[in-house]
């Protein structure tokens, strides 16, 4: 596996660079990367098949000069920002057959970060279909996109993040998980409270434990 330094400078090119390096390794270009970034400005993502009207408040995001960019994975939209820490990892499905199902990948991928995560001594939880809470509050969203011999898996880590700002540019999403249960976004959202370089740590010792890293320079643009 490779390990990608220097990311983007913005989040548009950083979110492009997710789609690119899938299309790479699954081109035979490169093979399984990760790569960790974080953004300096407020931005929403939406995903694959959001629709920024229903789920974005998109009046105060364009008088805030709050992006609004699409991702090509699945799942729900949201706020990204400073203190919110970003990581993609491009993954074989050789490299585990419960890979090769969305749901037991998630299970696999999610359930190795809490288990990390309780070792430190958080009270880290994976809740299905794509998250990380502690008790009962989400810190990390994650997605995903494939392709035949490859896929995307990327994530979030709230860990020093203005969760007041959801609300303001974000509406209750039209679907939720179920022990989301209804909660305002105040309620159901929390920071974790780890540096964002154990962070990085935690999810390098997930999938780089069994293969050599190989630092290996982005793109600057």
């Amino acid at each position: 596996m490779k390990l990608i330094e220097n990311p983007a400078p913005t989040p548009e090119k950083n979110i492009t660079m997710d789609e690119e390096f899938l299309v790479k390794a699954e081109a035979g270009e490169i093979g399984e990367s990760l790569r960790f970034w974080e953004a300096k400005e407020y931005f929403v993502v939406i995903g694959r098949s959001g629709k920024a009207e229903e789920e974005c408040r998109i009046d105060k995001c364009r008088r805030d000069g709050v992006k609004i960019i699409r991702r090509l994975s699945g799942g729900g939209t949201v706020l990204e920002g400073p203190g919110c820490l970003n990581y993609s990892v491009i993954l074989s499905y050789e490299r585990d057959d419960a890979f090769r199902n969305i749901r037991s990948s998630y299970r696999v991928i999610l359930g190795g970060i809490a288990r990390r995560l309780k070792a430190k001594g958080h009270d880290a939880r994976f809740l299905p279909i794509s998250d990380l809470a502690a008790a009962g509050r989400k810190f990390s969203g994650n997605a995903q996109a494939r392709k035949k011999r490859y896929f995307l898996h990327h994530g979030t880590f709230l860990y020093d993040f203005d969760i007041e700002k959801v609300s303001r540019y974000l509406k209750h999403p039209p679907a939720e998980p179920d022990y989301r249960k209804g909660r305002a976004h105040g309620d159901f959202l929390a920071n974790i409270s780890e540096s964002p370089e154990n962070l990085m740590d935690i999810v390098k010792e997930e999938f780089l434990a069994d293969a050599d890293a190989v630092s290996l320079p982005g793109r600057r643009r």
